[in-house]
């Protein structure tokens, strides 16, 4: 008999008594105290002749090169094929950077101190060289010792058990890219405009979940495939797991603290936790030069999606999708069908012309011309488009394509397939239509972090997330990989 075994473990990776540089915008920030815990999930999954370890990590990014090292770290006898073990991030922006965590081949800021001239300095927004902040290679290796630490106990935890599936719907992820009558888009673009058209594409409402049990049926773990990055509080200075948090913290307040929560971001690399169009100010100071609003109509609307009272109306809505879900269980699997591939894709890596390339360069270079006083936040991203492109334009002298890794995954009559970039919805939704299975889990920002991956309609209206440096392909990668993944899922279901 092929019965499922199943093992949870969750490991907190908040740096006590130290703090952390907050990632994920352009500006610096240090962190302050912890708003809401933040924490490595491990879920193991083994069924007849194959296996699962997947962590989940309440970070920015869950890149290749952490993925590599952990591999490494990963005990020789840890008793489980280390290709098997996958790791992803909710996105949030109140957790820690650390060494390595992006795969980018070009950071676009590069090329203003390519251009910058010797007398005029980078000045962060801020700046602490105290030993007390965790960051840098002690940051990694901190993380790989805590994800080590969770994978293996979730396979030492594993257990016989059942899984179950449902579905919710929650409104919580929203399209962040405004689009005009001229043809471009902008991200956080202000919609109270005579020339704004429409939001760029559509948003998914859908919660993919999957339940574990023990063999007398007690809720052991939850999976909850939510199609919106943990931004709720991205531009505050504390440290927080955002809505997954706060997730987290109800489902183990009615069911109890041993319940794993693995939380899984669907395609979304368009969408946000923001109406663009009931838009709610927020007072919080978010030094963000992609969003603004000059002229502020009082909206009767969600709260402010800047804030806490914003974040756990989102954890609210997500949570009880899933408590309603639980509450319609009737079908219990102890011997689903488990098939799992780990694969490599060679992504074609998203071009940019000579003239491209020479506008850029000119546009940097009369940026620092006669320029005295020194460079900041701002001027980095006002300049992230061209350093982008320049950046590009050296880099495909030399590559063409890069490899990336993906995994499909059958449980039953669901599939499981991961991708490492932050993925335009529209992608997913290809995905989800044609698949065979009963119930598919689309997992972005997994075993990789190569940036955004735009629509061919993103690419046209430009803007960040969009544009070149923003990530590593283009609509021409999206469409290969959605081929890929779709001919991978369909095969494990004929």
């Amino acid at each position: 008999m092929n019965k499922i075994k199943i093992g949870w473990s969750e490991v907190s990776i908040v740096p006590e008594g130290r703090r952390i540089d907050l990632v994920g915008q352009f500006y610096e920030r240090i962190s302050g105290e912890v708003e809401t815990p933040i924490a490595v999930t491990a879920l193991a999954i083994e069924c007849g002749d194959d296996h699962l370890v997947w962590v989940s990590c309440d970070l920015p990014s869950a890149s290749y090169k952490l993925l590599r090292s952990i591999r490494e770290q990963l005990p020789e006898d840890c008793g489980f094929d280390k290709s098997k073990l996958i790791i992803n991030a909710i996105h949030t922006h109140t957790s820690m950077g650390y060494a390595d965590r992006t795969d980018s081949f070009f950071k676009a800021s590069r090329a203003l101190q390519i251009f910058k001239p010797d007398h005029i300095n980078y000045v962060p927004m801020a700046h602490d060289d105290s030993p007390d902040i965790l960051r840098g290679e002690e940051a990694k290796a901190f993380l790989v010792e805590r994800i080590v630490k969770a994978a293996t106990e979730a396979w030492a935890n594993r257990a016989e058990g059942a899984c179950a599936f449902g579905f919710g719907r929650a409104a919580v992820g929203l399209c962040r890219r405004a689009c005009y009558d001229d043809g471009s888009a902008k991200m956080w673009g202000d919609t109270n405009s005579a020339n704004f058209v429409e939001l760029e594409s559509g948003n998914d409402s859908g919660i993919e979940l999957m339940f574990t049990y023990d063999t007398d049926k007690k809720l052991t773990g939850v999976v909850a495939n939510v199609a919106c990055p943990a931004q709720v509080l991205e531009h505050q200075s504390f440290i927080s797991s955002d809505y997954m948090g706060k997730v987290r913290s109800k489902i183990q307040e009615k069911y109890g603290k041993d319940v794993g929560f693995l939380g899984i971001l669907a395609p979304s690399g368009d969408m946000c936790p923001r109406d663009l169009i009931r838009w709610v100010e927020s007072p919080v100071c978010k030094n963000d030069p992609n969003i603004e609003r000059e002229n502020i109509i009082e909206r009767r609307a969600d709260p402010s999606m800047f804030d806490v009272k914003g974040c756990e109306k989102v954890a609210k809505r997500v949570a009880n999708e899933i408590f309603w879900a639980l509450d319609d269980v009737e079908e219990y699997f102890t011997e689903p069908e488990f098939l799992h591939k780990n694969l490599t894709v060679d992504m074609p890596l998203r071009r940019v012309t000579m003239e491209e390339y020479l506008t850029a360069k000119k546009a940097v270079e009369d940026f620092f011309d006669g320029r005295t006083e020194d460079i900041g936040y701002e001027d980095n991203a006002r300049m992230q488009i061209y350093g982008g492109i320049i950046g590009r334009y050296q880099l495909q002298q030399t590559m063409d394509v890069y490899p990336i890794e993906i995994h499909v995954i059958r449980l039953g009559d669901v599939a499981f397939a991961t991708n490492p970039y932050e993925l335009f919805l529209n992608y997913g939704n290809q995905i989800r239509a044609r698949s065979l299975a009963k119930q598919t889990f689309l997992v972005q920002l997994s075993c990789g972090a190569y940036g955004y991956l735009p629509t061919e309609k993103a690419e046209a209206g430009s803007h960040y997330s969009a544009f070149v440096g923003s990530g590593s392909a283009g609509h021409v990668g999206g469409d290969l990989l959605v081929r890929k993944t779709l001919k991978e899922i369909n095969e494990m279901f004929r």
